[in-house]
């Protein structure tokens, strides 16, 4: 399916500081972009570069005042989302030696913590894809998705006793159940077709079988229509914007998903 992703950030910046952005998809085996537009005002240098994850990244000084963010792109993306029910766990010693890092706990992501919960959670399942997609459907049912929940980043450790948060905040839990099983799992941040209330949205991959397969527990269902923007280990990764300084006060993101039709 044809999207046209935007993105518009308005930040009140009260003197000179350093950013770093994160706003630009990238084509690869899920995505593909054929059109792309990013302005910036006022006019300052930007300087791009890829991370170790391999996200594109911005980096720029925002002088003291304004500063306006405009984004939009057209991309084709799967309209339906690979699944693979029954598709068998990769021994660690088989891991390709990039995926092994997302096997260890991360900052928001305390699998070390949550080995014996993800244990009982799939008690008698196969080894590999139906585990995620019982720890998926356990982490559905007992976090309430709360977009209105306090938007400081939770761990997931934290996000189990409280028992609710936003889309984020349920990919870390999924995320540290799955690498308690030795299951590798990453962060994913994009864009979802059909999101109400709309604004970027998150979510996990989870590596078995020899690939990644998407994991999203604030959706019913699998589902399609998604355009990404970051992988990382958790939400410290795949920030939209990391500023350095004092914090912000005066912030507006508005973000829209359009459906193309086919030419």
């Amino acid at each position: 399916m044809w999207l046209r992703i935007s993105c518009d950030i308005c930040l009140e910046v009260d003197h000179p500081t350093p950013f770093i952005f994160m706003l630009r998809p990238r084509s690869g085996l899920s995505q593909w972009i054929t059109r792309e537009v990013y302005t910036i005002k006022p006019n300052v240098q930007l300087l791009e570069y890829a991370d170790s994850y391999g996200n594109l990244c911005q980096r720029l000084i925002a002088p003291k005042g304004l500063l306006t963010i405009h984004t939009n792109a057209d991309i084709y993306t799967a309209e339906q989302i690979d699944t693979a029910p029954g598709a068998l766990f990769d021994q660690v010693q088989t891991l390709p030696d990039s995926i092994l890092t997302y096997l260890l706990p991360s900052r928001y992501c305390e699998s070390d913590r949550f080995i014996e919960l993800s244990q009982n959670i799939v008690t008698g399942l196969t080894p590999g894809y139906d585990q995620v997609e019982a720890l998926n459907q356990w982490v559905r049912a007992n976090i309430r998705l709360n977009p209105d929940a306090a938007q400081y980043q939770l761990s997931a450790v934290e996000v189990n006793l409280i028992g609710q948060g936003v889309c984020r905040d349920m990919a870390h839990l999924g995320i540290a159940l799955c690498r308690a099983l030795c299951i590798p799992a990453r962060m994913v941040v994009g864009y979802l077709y059909g999101l109400s209330p709309m604004d970027f949205h998150a979510w996990f991959e989870a590596y078995v079988g020899g690939h990644w397969y998407t994991f999203d527990p604030t959706q019913h269902e699998p589902r399609g229509g998604r355009v990404i923007i970051a992988y990382g280990h958790d939400a410290a990764d795949v920030a939209i914007f990391t500023h350095f300084g004092p914090p912000l006060y005066q912030t507006r993101i508005t973000v829209g998903v359009e459906h193309l039709p086919e030419e």
